[in-house]
């Protein structure tokens, strides 16, 4: 079944200063594609999220409906942060936006069905900082780790960006530049002019669970050179398209009964394999997914044998890396 677009991150986050002037870039969101053909529609729907209790109509910040750069639609000056902080002497304030996806434009009361990532802006009651005072690992990265899902067998795209537009945007007498360190063959593309990281090819959970790379980001500031490295991870989500499969090929088991057994006797056993994901929680979703039958007309032996079913998660190493699966036990 399509689902649809969906977001890579679950969540966003970003820093927001008084007085960055109205259109300051701060934020880039991406989707990605379900199906060949959607085309991805950002939207911010309802207000912002101050705390448990409050919410305020959102005048600040907006979206960018076909590229989902998130900018501020008007500078945020004192009074803004007094209000839109839960107290004046808190230094810092986080407010919760909610950015909705849609595979064409989109009509006001969609806001509750579509699907949504979150993004924590910091409203920190400073000015933006003087480039000059940033590290290079604020220049190059925000805080939110560099982790991502990608869904298997869907279609390839662009799902992160890695140079910060808010940076980007106030430091351009700095040159900051991106490299994507990945091992030979992997199915990942960093594209130069755009800063943008792309997956190349659908992506197989049953062959491959979990990428590690490295993204490298270089600071040049006259003859002075930083460099900084970070984590960048990408975990692969199931869908369940593969059948189970039997170890040796049998799918029936002979049972030799004596006499005098006791309940509970163990007279044969039969293993299943299923290399899609981990056994579910709750446990009953699994137990209906496979059932075993005695094959049998004969009333007799319908109630004195009964077939017993436990599931465990196992690993498989194809290609050398580990992919989780099940074993199910009959």
């Amino acid at each position: 079944a399509a689902f649809g677009l969906y977001f890579p991150r679950k969540e966003y986050s970003e820093n927001v200063y008084i007085d960055q002037p109205a259109g300051t870039p701060l934020l880039r969101i991406h989707a990605l594609r379900d199906s060949h053909g959607e085309v991805a529609h950002f939207h911010l729907c309802q207000n912002l999220i101050i705390s448990r209790a409050r919410s305020l109509e959102n005048h600040w910040f907006q979206i960018r409906e076909k590229t989902g750069l998130l900018c501020l639609s008007k500078s945020l000056d004192r009074e803004d942060f007094n209000m839109l902080s839960v107290g004046n002497w808190m230094p810092l304030s986080k407010v919760m936006l909610y950015v909705f996806l849609s595979s064409h434009p989109f009509q006001e009361k969609e806001c509750d069905s579509a699907t949504r990532t979150t993004v924590f802006l910091s409203l920190i009651n400073a000015t933006a900082p003087a480039c000059s005072s940033l590290t290079a690992r604020q220049l190059c990265f925000t805080e939110m780790d560099l982790s991502f899902h990608i869904k298997e067998n869907k279609p390839p795209g662009t799902f992160h960006q890695l140079q910060l537009p808010s940076v980007h945007h106030l430091c351009q007498n700095l040159s900051i530049s991106y490299k994507l360190l990945a091992a030979e063959g992997m199915p990942f593309r960093y594209n130069e002019n755009t800063t943008g990281v792309s997956v190349t090819q659908r992506l197989d959970r049953e062959e491959r669970e979990r990428y590690e790379l490295i993204a490298k980001c270089t600071v040049r500031e006259g003859s002075r050179e930083m460099q900084v490295e970070v984590p960048f991870l990408v975990n692969v989500l199931d869908e369940d398209d593969s059948p189970p499969f039997l170890p040796n090929g049998t799918d029936t088991a002979d049972a030799v009964v004596e006499f005098n057994r006791k309940e509970g006797t163990v007279l044969a056993t039969l293993t299943v394999y299923d290399a899609d994901t981990t056994p579910i929680y709750p446990l009953e979703s699994s137990r209906k997914k496979y059932t075993g039958t005695i094959v049998t007309d004969d009333p007799w032996i319908s109630e004195t044998f009964r077939v017993e079913h436990v599931f465990d998660e196992i690993h498989f190493s194809p290609n050398g890396s580990q992919v989780r699966g099940t074993q199910h036990e009959y």
